[in-house]
């Protein structure tokens, strides 16, 4: 058949299976965000280094294909604390008000990312409810680039609201949003 979707499978990841095949989940995460090699690789051991934090979680979304499948979709996320560089960050991006309501117990979605070639798909929404389905957090916090894109547009349907806009993180020049949902997160139809 041509013109069809190929299947498309989500599913949460063993830590030590994201551990192994990180280099490809990166691979995807500069793909998406466009960035190049260096700063792919520059990322390798915070993205390693996660994988330890309280309250850890990894989806993958997996396409089939005449070889097999192959992985073309991943987020992940954790509990955000004092003294992590993101939760630092932004903490000095919020007003005392906004933080003390919604940083402590958060969940952190860290790293969301599919694949150029699979995307407008739906498979970013599925990631996300994956990810943050059954956590032990009373809300989600993420940062995205401040721009009309398509994952800015998802979060925003899925319930994510504006918590900062316009916000610089050291060794990216784009401005960033940051944005937090109560959990769970409203079902939205596809």
């Amino acid at each position: 058949m041509t013109g069809t979707t190929p299947a498309t499978r989500v599913t949460e990841l063993p830590v030590g299976w994201l551990r192994d095949h990180m280099h490809e989940a990166l691979t995807i995460y500069g793909e998406a965000m466009g960035y190049d090699a260096s700063v792919v690789a520059g990322r390798y051991g915070y993205a390693v280094q996660h994988t330890e934090r309280p309250g850890f979680r990894a989806v993958g979304a997996f396409e089939a294909g005449r070889d097999g499948e192959r992985l073309v979709g991943f987020g992940y996320g954790y509990l955000v604390a004092p003294g992590q560089w993101w939760h630092d960050q932004v903490r000095a991006a919020l007003d005392r008000r906004t933080a003390k309501r919604w940083l402590p117990g958060a969940f952190e979605v860290c790293e969301l990312h599919v694949h150029p070639d699979a995307q407008s798909r739906g498979l970013g929404r599925r990631l996300l409810h994956a990810l943050v389905e059954g956590v032990p957090a009373p809300v989600a916090l993420l940062s995205t680039p401040d721009a009309d894109t398509k994952a800015f547009r998802l979060y925003h349907a899925d319930g994510f609201v504006d918590l900062a806009r316009g916000h610089h993180f050291p060794g990216d020049a784009r401005p960033f949003a940051i944005l937090g949902a109560r959990l769970p997160l409203r079902a939205v139809a596809s």
